[in-house]
């Protein structure tokens, strides 16, 4: 503590007032593009490909949602990334009666493949790269994606894109799971090893320490859950009998960029250097791709404020900088009303701005890695290197990411921090601008999205219209063929896709895997 001021990181680093050589621990600084890939994996970074500009979007109904994209597409954004409503997530139909209140509200409502179909109408799907955040009904989703494209007649091989397919950390820190935990990890390990064969090019897995970061961790736990539950996954498939460096290319991870620029910066840094390691000595990946951490970030929607929320325009900026100082392959920057409701079109409009002025207009693609060998910077790789490390050899201790949720560890350990967080913030030893330092007493809020209140109504109505006019005897069959396969080990994603393409929904698709494998109730 020096004149009021505490100078600590986010994880409780002490911010020394100089450094020197002295501060780093590591020797050797390989060049970017080289093991361990603490510099970023591609030699030359964006001089050779700037990040792909993503801006997370969805609400209302499949129609609502294909405008904001065409708007987007229009404005610059180099891929589409699908936010789903809660029942979409929950593996519910829009009438079903605890659909009701939600239909569109957070996400777009997909029950069908005409959903999907009407999502990406005049959206040619192998020419953009599609992120769909979604998990528990992960499979389904990438099943009327494909079914899609084959109606359309392009070829899977084509399709580029990401399921976020991370049961994990819904586990752990945000609460849309269907599945009991290892019929989860079943219907993740079944994507891995279904999506190499049929759909190359599509990653599939998105490792999210963003929503770990929102409900409060710190910039080390947000690194060792990730990577832990990574390490899963990859445990996971290999017991099924996939060979490490046959899916390993594909998994992708997701990260939060918050307030602490320098802290940010360094974790990824960190993240990259951990799990090359992880990948090359405890489990032996030979392909190099296999050992790259690529990761899309998006900047932290918790430390936007609903007072003075033009102050989050500069936070966005600053979070956005960070993750492109620490070698991101994809980009989402929030709008700054978000802390009221969903993005309008100016507010989403001016959060792209923010990464193309970053790309064009900063000078910070010029180099590899700009900050590389900073004394502060590489003293803060190391540091948050060591202790996520140190937290991973504690769940492993444990015996595994599935024994530390079922003991409630990665949970408690968020929970402490997003407590002392609050603590912080209400005693003032944290500021935030506007909340409780430089604040006003009057404040005007800005135009909001406004949710089409029919939209539920018009969602029932076309799901009751699609399932009256389909072969209930082939959906019937299907599911069926869908039942059996859960009960014994066949892989169900071929299933689903089948239920697919015989116009099953996600609700009877979703319910069918219920009777199966169950429903997880936290204790």
């Amino acid at each position: 503590m020096k004149n009021g001021k505490n100078y600590t990181t986010t994880s409780g680093f002490e911010i020394k007032e100089v450094y020197g050589p002295s501060d780093r621990v590591a020797a050797e600084l390989p060049n970017p593009g080289t093991y361990p890939y603490t510099r970023g994996i591609h030699p030359s970074m964006y001089r050779g490909k700037v990040w792909t500009m993503r801006q997370y979007a969805g609400f209302g109904s499949a129609e609502e949602t294909n405008k904001r994209y065409h708007f987007l597409l229009k404005q610059g954004i180099t891929g589409l990334s699908v936010a789903f409503d809660l029942p979409t997530q929950m593996g519910r139909d829009p009438d079903h009666s605890l659909s009701h209140g939600e239909v569109g509200r957070v996400g777009v409502s997909i029950s069908s493949v005409d959903d999907m179909e009407r999502l990406f109408d005049g959206i040619a799907l192998d020419q953009v790269s599609i992120s769909m955040t979604i998990n528990a009904t992960a499979s389904t989703l990438l099943a009327f994606l494909l079914v899609v494209a084959e109606r359309r007649g392009t070829p899977w091989t084509a399709l580029k894109g990401t399921t976020q397919n991370d049961i994990l950390k819904e586990y752990i820190a945000r609460g849309t799971y269907i599945y009991p935990p290892r019929q989860g990890m079943r219907l993740v390990t079944d994507i891995f090893s279904f999506c190499p064969k049929n759909v190359p090019q599509w990653n599939t897995i998105s490792v999210s320490g963003y929503h770990i970061r929102e409900a409060g961790s710190t910039a080390v736990e947000e690194v060792a859950f990730t990577l832990a539950d990574g390490i899963a996954y990859v445990d996971a498939a290999v017991k099924r009998g996939l060979a490490v460096d046959e899916f390993a290319p594909r998994i992708a991870f997701f990260f939060n960029a918050h307030n602490n620029f320098l802290e940010e910066i360094a974790k990824f840094r960190a993240a990259r250097r951990l799990w090359a390691t992880v990948m090359k000595e405890r489990f032996g990946a030979k392909d190099e791709r296999s050992m790259m951490l690529r990761f899309h970030t998006q900047t932290a929607g918790s430390s936007l404020t609903a007072q003075q929320p033009l102050n989050n325009v500069v936070r966005t900026a600053l979070q956005a900088m960070a993750a492109v100082l620490g070698g991101t392959q994809s980009l989402h920057t929030n709008g700054f009303d978000e802390a009221l409701g969903l993005p309008t079109e100016e507010s989403a409009q001016l959060a792209l701005r923010t990464q193309q002025v970053i790309a064009e207009e900063s000078g910070v693609i010029s180099s590899a890695d700009p900050l590389g060998g900073s004394y502060m910077i590489e003293s803060l790789t190391d540091s948050i290197e060591r202790e996520a490390k140190a937290r991973i050899e504690k769940i492993d201790a444990m015996g595994g990411m599935l024994s530390a949720i079922e003991n409630r560890y990665p949970q408690g350990e968020i929970e402490s921090s997003a407590y002392e967080a609050q603590r912080a913030m209400e005693s003032g030893s944290s500021a935030i601008v506007g909340v409780n330092t430089f604040c006003e007493s009057a404040q005007e809020s800005p135009p909001l999205l406004k949710i089409d209140p029919t939209v539920e109504k018009t969602q029932v109505l076309r799901i009751s219209a699609f399932k009256a006019a389909r072969d209930s005897g082939r959906v019937a069959s299907a599911l069926d063929a869908l039942r059996a396969a859960a009960e014994g080990d066949e892989n169900v994603m071929h299933r689903i896709v089948e239920c697919a393409r015989a116009s099953c929904t996600l609700g009877e698709i979703s319910d069918t895997l219920r009777h199966v494998f169950g429903e997880h109730h936290e204790i």
